[in-house]
C-alpha cells in the first residue's frame, strides 16, 4: 500500500500534503467549518444539515476525494469519543420539559457510522466501510484493516482517518492508501 494525501484539521487550520490550505482564528468549531466551506468553494447544500463530526470528517474527505472517481474506495475511520457530542445535544432536547422537541434531524447523527454514510453518498462509494471507535489513533490497526479490503478486491483504494470531535475540541488526519500492485510500502 502506498499513502497519498494527507489531510489534517486542527487548531482552526486544514493542512492538505503540509501544505495550509484555510485558517482562521476562530475557536468554534462550527464558526471554523462554516467558513472553511464558505472560502474552499465547496457545493453540497447538505453539508449545512450535518452535525459536527460529519462536517469535519466531510470538510477533510473533500480535501482529498475532490477531483476523482471514488466509486471504488472504501472508507474506514475512526474516532474516541463516537457520536457524543451529537449524544449530549439529543438528550439534552429530551430533558427539556419547555422546549420538548427531540429532533429526527439530529437523532439521525447519534451513530459515529453516519459520517462516512455522508462521504459515501456525496461521492457514490459502493464498496466496503467502517467505523471504530478506540482509545487512541491506532495507524497500524487502521491500515491492516484497509490492507484487507485492499486484498480482497473490493475496493483499489482506502480513504482512512482519524476524526475526533467533542465540544470545541477537535483533529482530523485522514489520508489515501491505494493498493501498489503487492508491493507494500507503507
Amino acid at each position: 500500500m502506498k499513502k497519498t494525501d494527507i489531510c489534517i484539521i486542527e487548531n482552526s487550520k486544514i493542512i492538505l500534503n503540509n501544505e495550509i490550505i484555510f485558517g482562521n482564528q476562530t475557536e468554534n468549531f462550527s464558526d471554523f467549518a462554516k467558513e472553511a466551506y464558505k472560502s474552499l468553494t465547496l457545493n453540497y447544500p447538505k453539508f449545512h444539515k450535518m452535525d459536527s463530526l460529519s462536517k469535519l470528517a466531510f470538510l477533510a474527505s473533500e480535501m482529498i476525494l475532490k477531483d476523482e472517481d471514488h466509486s471504488r474506495t472504501a472508507l474506514v475511520f475512526a474516532n474516541r469519543s463516537s457520536s457524543l457530542d451529537t449524544d449530549f445535544k439529543y438528550q439534552e432536547s429530551i430533558n427539556s420539559q419547555e422546549n420538548y422537541f427531540p429532533s429526527p434531524a439530529v437523532f439521525v447523527y447519534t451513530l459515529p457510522n453516519i459520517c462516512v454514510g455522508e462521504i459515501s453518498i456525496r461521492h457514490k462509494m459502493q464498496t466496503e466501510n467502517a467505523f471504530f471507535v478506540l482509545d487512541e489513533f491506532d495507524e497500524p490497526f487502521l491500515n491492516d484493516y484497509s490492507e484487507q479490503i485492499l486484498q480482497s478486491g473490493k475496493a483499489d483504494k482506502v480513504l482512512c482517518g482519524w476524526v475526533e470531535l467533542y465540544q470545541e475540541s477537535y483533529n482530523a488526519f485522514v489520508y489515501l492508501l491505494r493498493n501498489s500492485c503487492n508491493n507494500l510500502t507503507i
